[in-house]
């Protein structure tokens, strides 16, 4: 019985792809060979040498073959994305368009494309095109119907309490955090921590299982880790393996206390509070007061609450007294329990917990 939690492991994942069960993890986040087709040496006005993409893992025979390869992946990535799963997949303007048209293909549901705008980008040294200075980010749903997760009040809370955009400035990976041999990269395309960090922050919750089947130095399993999701990752160079092993085993888990975010409102279960009269959680002719007990107002049969000679909600009756738009009468009335004043919004809170809807 194979082991797919909290493990990295040496291998092709063409090959240990297939190994991993059906419906079994949440997120997918994939950095694969971007495919870009650089024949000859990068050089600066200096002559010096650019450390630019030019491994051999990044090396295909053609455009098909390349293809072939991705929808291979992507096809058994999307065999392991549970129903309400999605997927991150990263890459240049050389492949990104591809991937694309594959995820379309194999009827994943595009939600978004993000463009990672790098504040530290490397520059054009022959000064014949733009800077690149961003990657693209496709994120999409195992199908149109998947309720895939979006923590969007944690993003809003991230982002100053203000929408977070689909336009991400972030550094790329340097000083400390950048993995180097006798002064030179590792890794010619190492991701920082902190894309992985909103990327997971924003689709997974804790525990949700995330796979990686391009691991390379390790940054989506440490993040993982520290974050308290569940983390499964592939890499096929050794020597990439190895770094990531070492990253792994020195990241701590951030403590459980710390783990929790905002929940989304969207989230949470609609509980009118006529459901609660309906079934008898609480009485018609109960007397409903204020947090001061100086306003009373009685319930009604069909869920509405009457002040003086004023009907409605239990909201609209709220804001009338506060002289409010609108107001959350969930949080304003009170019930008497055996002498004790208590929120109206316990009885929605029990029931949900009870999951009596």
């Amino acid at each position: 019985m194979h082991n797919f939690s909290n493990k990295i492991i040496n291998g092709d994942c063409l090959k240990e792809l297939k190994k991993i069960p059906s419906k079994s993890f949440d997120l997918v986040f994939s950095d694969p060979p971007y495919y870009m087709q650089i024949g000859e040496k990068l050089t600066r006005p200096d002559s010096s040498k650019v450390n630019g993409v030019n491994d051999k893992w990044d090396h295909f025979n053609s455009f098909s073959h390349y293809d072939i390869f991705s929808k291979t992946w992507l096809s058994e990535c999307r065999r392991i994305l549970k129903d309400n799963g999605s997927i991150w997949v990263i890459g240049s303007y050389h492949n990104i368009f591809r991937l694309g048209y594959h995820l379309q293909n194999l009827n994943f549901w595009l939600l978004n494309d993000v463009i990672w705008k790098k504040n530290n980008p490397m520059p054009n040294f022959r000064g014949t095109r733009f800077t690149n200075a961003h990657e693209t980010l496709i994120w999409a749903s195992k199908n149109k119907k998947s309720k895939y997760t979006f923590n969007y009040q944690s993003l809003k809370c991230l982002n100053d309490d203000l929408q977070m955009r689909s336009d991400w400035t972030l550094p790329i990976c340097s000083g400390k955090e950048r993995l180097k041999k006798n002064g030179k990269k590792l890794h010619s395309t190492q991701k920082p921590e902190s894309l992985l960090h909103r990327i997971i922050l924003a689709t997974t919750n804790k525990g949700d299982k995330i796979l990686d089947p391009f691991l390379g130095t390790g940054t989506t399993a440490v993040v993982s880790k520290k974050l308290g999701r569940t983390y499964f990752g592939i890499e096929k160079d050794k020597k990439y393996f190895r770094a990531a092993l070492e990253r792994v085993n020195k990241a701590k888990k951030i403590e459980d206390d710390f783990l929790d975010t905002i929940e989304n409102n969207k989230s949470k279960p609609r509980v009118p509070f006529g459901s609660l009269v309906e079934l008898g959680i609480i009485q018609p002719g109960t007397t409903l007061f204020d947090p001061k007990k100086k306003i009373n107002a009685k319930i009604m049969v069909d869920g509405s609450i009457k002040y003086k000679e004023t009907e409605g909600s239990i909201h609209k009756i709220a804001a009338k007294i506060m002289g409010a738009e609108s107001y959350n009468g969930w949080t304003y009335w009170h019930y008497n329990m055996n002498g004790t004043p208590v929120l109206i919004d316990n009885l929605r809170q029990k029931f949900i917990l009870d999951k009596k809807f």
